[in-house]
């Protein structure tokens, strides 16, 4: 993560996110702007952040450490959305691991610095809240696909989610807990797909070598879309 000095670019990414709208305070001489690379972390789980970052562009995903030393994907992030929001309301929280997709671009305000402010500013406080219900519908629509669709529409769904310029390098293991099905049956699925030609296994993970039918797999679950068997 490195601190970007571009007055022009950081003007341009609060303008298209709307940074400003999100507080009823000026928060403009406290903002700074920070560059993160596809891989780095925005967050490391464990360490309280010092920043409170609003995602201007990209996307992120977030997991944590079991107790038995597993990796649990739990949510994806993509902008515009506030990462660090619940350590700001609560100091003793217990940060988890935010890393980029691909090249995420942050507006920052430094929490030790802000956090009165912050927490006296009732839009900012609503915004928060409403960032969070929808954190929480996604979360329930993740599970109550997992339960309803076949795994070929949820992978190509979650290949489209966390691709980065158009392959595909997520860990089989983890993608295999976060969708609620074996080892086995995701490479199973996996091997599909390549002898369907949509993906394409590479050193580096899977490149979509057709990404409108990978579209169209993962649209059958939306209202309205036509579901396979199972």
């Amino acid at each position: 993560m490195k601190e970007i000095q571009n007055k022009i670019l950081k003007q341009k990414l609060i303008t298209e996110s709307d940074y400003v709208g999100q507080f009823a305070t000026d928060v403009m001489c406290h903002t700074h702007l920070f560059q993160i690379l596809a891989g780095d972390f925005v967050v490391r789980e464990g360490n309280l952040p010092a920043y409170l970052f609003y995602l201007a562009k990209g996307r992120a995903k977030l997991y944590v450490t079991l107790a038995n030393g597993r990796i649990a994907l739990v949510d994806f992030l993509s902008a515009p959305c506030f990462i660090g929001e619940i350590e700001v309301l609560d100091d003793m929280h217990q940060s988890r691991a935010v890393q980029a997709i691909e090249e995420c671009w942050c507006l920052a305000l430094p929490i030790k610095q802000c956090r009165a402010q912050l927490l006296d500013d009732a839009l900012f406080l609503r915004h928060v809240c409403l960032g969070l219900v929808k954190k929480n519908i996604r979360n329930i629509v993740t599970s109550t696909r997992n339960q309803s669709f076949p795994l070929i529409n949820r992978l190509a769904a979650f290949i489209l989610l966390t691709q980065n310029a158009e392959v595909y390098k997520e860990k089989h293991t983890q993608v295999a807990e976060y969708l609620g099905v074996t080892y086995r049956h995701l490479l199973y699925v996996f091997a599909k797909l390549g002898e369907q030609g949509i993906l394409s296994r590479q050193k580096e993970g899977y490149l979509i070598k057709n990404r409108a039918a990978l579209t169209a797999l993962a649209r059958e679950m939306e209202p309205g879309g036509i579901p396979r068997q199972r």
